[in-house]
């Protein structure tokens, strides 16, 4: 009698491990793509620093001769503003219609065809964007900065690390928000609207144009506690200069991560109700 022999297959690969490889090829992708606009993250660095220096007379004649203003001192301003200068970049609070242009001109079908669900799909290459942005857009101005202002250096271990995770939920929550306005497309197929509030207001609340602490000891703690909005640029600064004492850091970016959250989860939400009534133009 002839033997039999037997073949093991080999173990599949376990979905979550899936998942990650393909998250992170999504993410590479993302990175390659804008390093390859060489050119533009240039510009953009070179316009990131002119303001930069401007904005930075502006804050520093405000704190007066007293040198402080709205519990920043001079250095903490310095770093306030070149830093603020290159998180502008990674954060990307405007300038993003993808999804929004998908969708009217109806090539969103082909991303609600894809395995990976569009949520995920975008913020992958979108945490690859910010990847690059971080090396290409915020250190030059960083760098530049303390050769003519008094900068502020941290002076706790703790602060770059949970600087790094401040940044990172920061991303987070600025992407679901700009795909939350983009999202309206599906109803209303012109986002121009939507998008000019958004500008408006996003820079204001974030604390991109001021820092909030400037406003009413009232409004800013309505703002920091009650919107999303300072989850984008200003906890991850005050975290940076130190602001504020160390235990309440922590709960502010412990705040970032309830937010990113949320927004993550209703961006899943809006679209999966969107889904429902798309109609897909020109097709």
């Amino acid at each position: 009698m002839g033997s039999v022999t037997a073949t093991v297959a080999p173990p599949t690969e376990p979905n979550v491990t899936r998942w990650f490889r393909t998250f992170g090829a999504i993410v590479a992708s993302g990175f390659r793509r804008h390093a390859t606009y060489r050119q533009a993250a240039v510009a953009g660095v070179v316009t990131n620093t002119v303001f930069g220096f401007l904005r930075c007379y502006i804050f520093l004649a405000v704190a007066g001769v007293a040198g402080t203003v709205a519990g920043y001192d001079r250095a903490q301003l310095g770093t306030f503003v070149w830093a603020g200068q290159g998180l502008l970049a990674v954060i990307a609070i405007w300038g993003w219609t993808e999804l929004a242009d998908r969708i009217r001109t109806g090539e969103i079908a082909a991303d609600l065809l894809r395995p990976v669900h569009p949520v995920t799909s975008y913020l992958a290459t979108d945490l690859g964007r910010a990847g690059f942005a971080s090396l290409a857009r915020l250190l030059p101005p960083v760098v530049i900065g303390p050769f003519f202002f008094e900068v502020y250096l941290p002076r706790h271990w703790a602060t770059p690390p949970l600087f790094a995770l401040s940044v990172l939920l920061a991303v987070l929550a600025c992407f679901a928000c700009r795909y939350l306005v983009n999202a309206t497309a599906y109803w209303l197929q012109d986002v121009r609207g939507p998008m000019i509030l958004w500008t408006l207001g996003s820079g204001v609340l974030a604390g991109l144009y001021f820092p909030l602490g400037f406003l009413p000891g009232w409004l800013e703690a309505t703002l920091r506690y009650a919107t999303p909005f300072p989850s984008l640029l200003q906890v991850p600064l005050d975290v940076l200069v130190e602001r504020e004492p160390m235990p309440t850091e922590l709960g502010l970016v412990g705040l970032q991560l309830g937010w990113a959250v949320l927004l993550l989860a209703l961006c899943r939400l809006v679209q999966r109700r969107a889904e429902r009534r798309l109609v897909v133009q020109g097709g």
